[in-house]
């Protein structure tokens, strides 16, 4: 009783104090605070609005730029978490700062269709004001753990060339404006690529990374039960309507299945058994920078669950829709099948599923069907994915943590 009074005691005793300096985030029982979660929701409107964008053109031009916008907005999801995974103090300072990169992403998210026009700019800004927020709270850093600094001092040199090229970008037209913020995203990776060599770099607590990115994952796969609703709501409620969005409704959650059973609780179970002593061995990166195109591809996916379930009384389903939806689901499968085998290094069960489910997957979109023999294939295809799953596990063949 006396111990539990006691760590009471030091919580109030933190939360007196508004202004506290950064340490490291050592505890073993930390998990996503109420302002990550709060911060997330910035990131379901910015994945929302891309989704809007590949929608809007199902075409390779949509889906270049759907990738491209998308992928800048994962960068700073993934390098806000990987700052407050090691120096949240969820103080005033840190708390102040957090949110204002917050509004840096709905900036990026109000601007994501507009790209192409003059108000790109805001776009831009956007993911500067995130930039300018993490430089701050690595100088903070920096200032308050000495330890920390040559790991601080690659995030300081990297986020400020990236910002810098950003900035530059306002003044050049386009296409070389989305050249440079290529350009700026690609120097921005040498903070956290060249930290994790480091010998004396800063561990990630490895509790909360897992769950921060099983959060991402869970939001980006709300897009597929959103799109199930718009296209049922849309489509008037018609009987293949209805059953083209229950099938659609299997398959979103098959896919979920396929990561918090599989995937995401084998790269869990290495990042925990291996801990930081494999930082500079890329194993960190390797989790961080896989979830990209699996993110990419989830949200591809929810665009094609939408116009399927939108078009299920047709005759015919589009060849953009097929496409969509068979590139983004084998896309997704092949990403977590890849960040499973990668991290876990049991590659044949990474093969079995969802491995084999890719090729099965673009050969079920090859048979140009409607809608609803689509998307019955894929949701037995899911399902039948996730028994393979289940097997595995009772084989041996994947061993997971709990994400």
């Amino acid at each position: 009783m006396s111990e539990a009074q006691d760590r009471l005691d030091e919580q109030e005793a933190e939360q007196v104090e508004p202004v506290r300096p950064p340490g490291l985030n050592q505890d073993t029982n930390r998990s996503a605070t109420r302002l990550e979660l709060f911060f997330d929701l910035a990131f379901v409107l910015f994945v929302a609005r891309c989704a809007d964008v590949l929608a809007a053109d199902p075409t390779w031009h949509g889906a270049g730029l759907f990738a491209a916008v998308l992928a800048a907005g994962f960068w700073a999801w993934a390098t806000t978490t990987l700052y407050a995974n090691r120096f949240d103090t969820d103080d005033a300072v840190f708390r102040v700062l957090t949110l204002i990169a917050m509004a840096g992403v709905v900036a990026m998210a109000a601007a994501v269709d507009k790209v192409g026009s003059s108000t790109a700019a805001w776009f831009a800004l956007g993911y500067v004001v995130i930039r300018l927020v993490l430089i701050a709270g690595y100088l903070r850093a920096w200032r308050h753990v000495p330890d920390a600094r040559p790991t601080a001092r690659l995030y300081l040199l990297g986020h400020a060339a990236g910002a810098t090229v950003w900035l530059v970008s306002l003044a050049v037209p386009a296409p070389g404006r989305y050249w440079l913020w290529a350009v700026g995203v690609l120097v921005d990776l040498v903070g956290p690529t060249g930290a994790a060599r480091l010998k004396e770099a800063v561990p990630l607590h490895l509790e909360h990374l897992p769950e921060r990115f099983a959060l991402f994952v869970i939001l980006v796969l709300g897009e597929s039960v959103a799109a199930t609703v718009t296209g049922l709501h849309d489509g008037g409620w018609e009987p293949r309507v209805d059953l083209a969005a229950s099938l659609a409704f299997v398959i979103a959650a098959a896919l979920w299945w396929v990561y918090f059973d599989l995937s995401g609780g084998a790269a869990k179970r290495r990042l925990i058994e291996e801990g930081g002593d494999n930082t500079r061995q890329g194993v960190h990166d390797f989790y961080v920078y896989e979830h990209l195109p699996l993110a990419v591809a989830l949200a591809a996916t929810a665009v094609g669950l939408e116009h399927a379930v939108l078009h299920g009384a047709d005759e015919h389903l589009s060849t953009g829709t097929r496409w969509i939806l068979g590139l983004g689901t084998a896309g997704y499968l092949f990403s977590v099948a890849l960040l499973q085998a990668g991290m876990s290094r049991q590659v044949r069960g990474a093969l079995l599923w969802p491995g084999a489910g890719v090729p099965l997957t673009l050969l079920v979109v090859a048979l140009d069907l409607p809608s609803v023999p689509t998307l019955a294939l894929l949701a037995a295809l899911m399902v039948a994915g996730v028994v393979a799953g289940f097997l595995l596990h009772r084989s041996g063949e994947v061993r997971t943590a709990k994400v």
